[in-house]
């Protein structure tokens, strides 16, 4: 038997509702549009299709990062292929080809509202790189801030088979963690996640909400995506499982629905909403502690922790008696007493060149000590995560 209530069933209406009217206040939203709703079907791009997704992004207030799938599928229609190609370097010339007719299109559609665009080509191994992955970041960031619509596609031209991310749904939620989104949107040709194939059986039921850890949802995905797309309603969920480590909500819907954009961020259920079960900071610290190498170490006195433990505070250079290690701006390091023992781990504003420059110093020397300040302190504690050993050291 099906377990078509095991997920839905645990979650009152309250839940849901509450759920959603947190999505009106969202701030910084990633949506991702599949090949199903992009491609005529082995057509090329469907280009009247992006017209009213655009207008809804341009109406929104939050600002918004796309994630689009559909170079290979236009490639292929340039090229005059029916199929998908199943050899890598085929793959690989069919999205050189199409990103070019993807861009425009984009640029096209913003165009009519005086807005622009940027193409921003991402492989895993930008976002397994620290370095790469501060810098995807920054430029991201420094997009939205000028009000500029960034379109992002995996880099199909360069990727291997041992780095690709296997779909624009994984893509999607490695965004959204790398732009600490509030929303992911996975536009899809489906309603949405259902207890069963909806296909196939008419007793289905869409799944308005659930954690996106709920194991019983595991049962009710079924397989893969069409003709063109590499995913299907498994890597949805595990997408959404990704985007929830650093506490990002996914909401998975037609993108065939009338203002689908704009009534999901006003908070109507559509659609299935999947949630972090964790606080959302606190998702991102573990996240951060999680993903991340760390670069060096920094020894603090006895004050500088009884700052971070007791009072949850940001660490200052004044508190650092040593630093040790090579890295650099945002490298995650960890932080030790005097004794050695793990404290906490953050990643850090200073490289370890200018850290140790600053070690010992209050924050009101930095501009002094270094020609220039990019922070007033070495940790923010929003970038902070304490050890299980922190509490046994006071």
């Amino acid at each position: 038997m099906r377990p078509d209530s095991s997920a839905s069933a645990r979650y009152s209406v309250e839940q849901s509702r509450e759920a959603r009217a947190g999505l009106v206040g969202a701030q910084r939203v990633v949506v991702k549009i599949g090949s199903a709703l992009l491609t005529r079907d082995g057509a090329g791009l469907d280009r009247e299709a992006l017209a009213p997704w655009v207008d809804q992004m341009n109406a929104l207030d939050p600002s918004v990062v796309v994630v689009s799938s559909g170079s290979v599928a236009e490639g292929m229609l340039r090229l005059g292929w029916k199929t998908r190609p199943q050899q890598l370097h085929e793959l690989q010339a069919a999205a050189a080809i199409g990103q070019m007719g993807l861009a425009q299109a984009w640029e096209t559609e913003f165009k009519r509202h005086n807005r622009l665009t940027a193409q921003v080509l991402l492989t895993h191994d930008d976002l397994s790189n620290r370095r790469r992955y501060l810098n995807a970041r920054t430029t991201l960031r420094t997009l939205t801030r000028l009000g500029v619509t960034p379109v992002i596609n995996e880099n199909d031209t360069t990727a291997t088979d041992e780095i690709r991310f296997g779909d624009n749904d994984r893509l999607a939620a490695l965004v959204a963690n790398l732009v600490e989104a509030d929303l992911l949107i996975i536009l899809t040709d489906q309603l949405g996640m259902f207890t069963d194939n909806p296909n196939t059986n008419p007793n289905a039921s869409l799944i308005s909400f659930a954690h996106a850890s709920d194991t019983g949802l595991d049962a009710m995905v079924t397989g893969p995506g069409g003709l063109l797309g590499r995913g299907g309603m498994q890597t949805k969920l595990a997408a959404a499982r990704l985007a929830a480590r650093s506490g990002t909500s996914t909401v998975i819907a037609s993108g065939r629905v009338d203002r689908v954009l704009e009534r999901v961020l006003a908070g109507e259920e559509i659609g299935s909403l999947l949630v972090s079960d964790k606080e959302r900071l606190l998702a991102r610290k573990q996240w951060l502690a999680g993903h991340l190498q760390t670069r060096g170490k920094l020894t603090l006195d006895a004050g500088a922790v009884r700052v971070l433990v007791e009072q949850g505070r940001s660490l200052l250079a004044v508190g650092v008696s040593k630093v040790q290690g090579t890295f650099d701006s945002g490298d995650m390091v960890l932080c030790c007493n005097e004794q050695g023992a793990e404290i906490a781990r953050g990643l850090i504003n200073y490289s370890s060149a200018e850290a140790t420059k600053i070690a010992g110093h209050s924050s009101a020397k930095i501009a002094e000590l270094l020609g220039y300040t990019y922070a007033p302190e070495l940790i923010h504690r929003d970038n902070l995560v304490l050890t299980d050993i922190s509490a046994q050291t006071l």
